[in-house]
């Protein structure tokens, strides 16, 4: 079969730059919306999805809590009852990690005359929970000292409470519980639900909420301890009313409560996805059907009806890769990192090789459908009719 050289769909391309301007237009915003829904599901998806890695730890919380810590109560002196009941926990340095916590989501406010409430989610801690806790590194000032009104701030939590992320500098100050409370550090934990939350001491925390006799979590990390035997331990503590579950299984059930809007952002762009790919087929039915004397010179020419077919999607299919690529650039460029907030913090849309990949995709797809169709119905013709045809 006789091909009809590249060149030739290549030169094609500049004949109407109407036509090639709504292809790539068309591509791009393809490629941009794949993009953007692809980094939001995988984002989301890394930040509720934690990692066992080289540790893992287990929550204990109060009993009918599984699906929200922050309904969790449980007695503040299970920490040391887990500590000392629990054999081969990791330790260091004589330091059990055993993290007495107090997870909640306040309103505070920019100052004490501020009328507006932001909504925070905080977390108050020991200095043990930087052990527990790993992914979070401390990147600017230092962590807060107990009875000082101090606090540190994730490097999403200007996302979370809808402030510029200067807002939040070291030196500035957040109000809630009657008086202001000093920013001395910020961290970063990326792709946790840390990242996006405010840490101060426990003891003030349970001061400014008025909790001085409650926890939401003891957060334990097991070396040769096993589930099995934190798991003996709560269940043999009837009294304590309380259960364990593995932090990363808690993060896992949280993400399939989200999976609902995961798919609905999917589906939805999908749907605009498609309404894109046939505005680019009646944009190619449109160039094509002025180009029907054209082909059906190719015909009179010996060419066949699958080549001159190949060559026109060759020229569709070239063009909707410039703008796949040119819209996976703009992507990386404005959306990889940008972040978003929900009910449990802040994360980050991430675009990575898989995410742009499928972007790309959907881009070359735009360019192969929408020229096939138009294609394939001015070649119908007869080559007589082809050649008369205005």
């Amino acid at each position: 079969m006789r091909q009809l050289p590249f060149q030739y769909a290549f030169r094609n391309l500049g004949r109407s730059r109407l036509r090639l301007a709504a292809t790539l237009i068309g591509s791009t915003l393809v490629v941009l919306l794949a993009l953007a829904s692809g980094g939001f599901v995988r984002g989301m998806a890394m930040t509720l999805t934690q990692s066992a890695g080289l540790h893992e730890n287990v929550m204990i919380i109060g009993i009918g809590s599984e699906e929200g810590v922050e309904r969790s109560q449980i007695d503040a002196g299970i920490e040391g009852i887990a500590a000392a009941s629990i054999v081969g926990l990791k330790e260091r340095a004589g330091v059990i990690y055993a993290s007495p916590e107090i997870h909640a989501a306040l309103p505070v406010r920019e100052t004490a005359t501020s009328e507006r409430d932001l909504p925070a989610v905080m977390r108050g801690v020991r200095p043990v929970a930087l052990l527990v806790h790993p992914e979070v590194e401390i990147v600017e000032g230092r962590a807060p000292r107990s009875g000082r009104d101090e606090l540190m701030v994730g490097a999403l939590a200007a996302t979370r409470l809808g402030v510029p992320d200067s807002r939040l500098a070291v030196g500035r100050t957040l109000h809630f519980g009657n008086r202001d409370w000093t920013i001395v550090g910020r961290f970063t934990a990326p792709n946790t639900v840390m990242d996006a939350e405010v840490w101060l001491p426990l003891i003030d925390l349970q001061v400014a909420i008025n909790r001085p006799a409650s926890l939401s979590c003891v957060i334990v990390t097991l070396d040769s301890a096993r589930f099995a035997d934190v798991d003996l331990f709560v269940k043999s503590r009837l009294d304590l009313e309380i259960t364990a579950i593995r932090e990363r299984d808690y993060y896992a059930s949280i993400a399939a409560f989200y999976a609902p809007i995961r798919a609905m952002v999917l589906v939805t762009a999908a749907l605009i996805a498609s309404g894109g790919i046939l505005g680019g087929l009646n944009t190619m039915y449109a160039a094509f059907a002025a180009r029907v004397r054209e082909v059906g010179m190719l015909q009179a020419l010996g060419f066949t009806r699958t080549a001159i077919v190949l060559s026109l999607t060759e020229e569709s299919t070239f063009a909707g890769a410039c703008g796949a690529l040119a819209g996976a650039a703009i992507g990386l460029l404005l959306l990889d990192g940008l972040a978003v907030r929900f009910s449990m913090g802040a994360f980050m849309l991430t675009l990575d090789a898989p995410v742009v990949l499928a972007g790309v995709l959907a881009g070359l797809l735009v360019g192969l459908v929408g020229a096939i169709p138009p294609a394939v119905r001015c070649l119908r013709l007869s080559i007589p009719e082809a050649l008369k045809a205005h």
